[in-house]
């Protein structure tokens, strides 16, 4: 960790929580999306349909999650 860094959690304590909180979401939005798709599931995909989304509040993006695992599910 470099003196930048230690900088600015000091300033902005809540920005590395929100950082960790939104990717420990989305680390479990993905492996839900694994779980239910199986040898369906793509990463990049994944990848794609995350950051299409734009900045979205977590409960909106797991609800896009939800969709794009419908529609990848029915998939041929």
């Amino acid at each position: 960790m470099n003196v930048e860094e230690v900088d600015r959690y000091v300033a902005w304590p809540g920005q590395v929580t929100a950082y960790m909180i939104g990717m420990v979401r989305i680390v479990e939005l993905r492996d839900k999306a694994k779980s239910e798709l199986g040898a369906k599931f793509s990463l990049p995909a994944f990848h794609d349909m995350v950051l299409s989304a734009g900045s979205v509040p977590l409960d909106v993006l797991g609800q896009l999650v939800d969709g794009w695992i419908a529609k990848e599910k029915a998939k041929a």
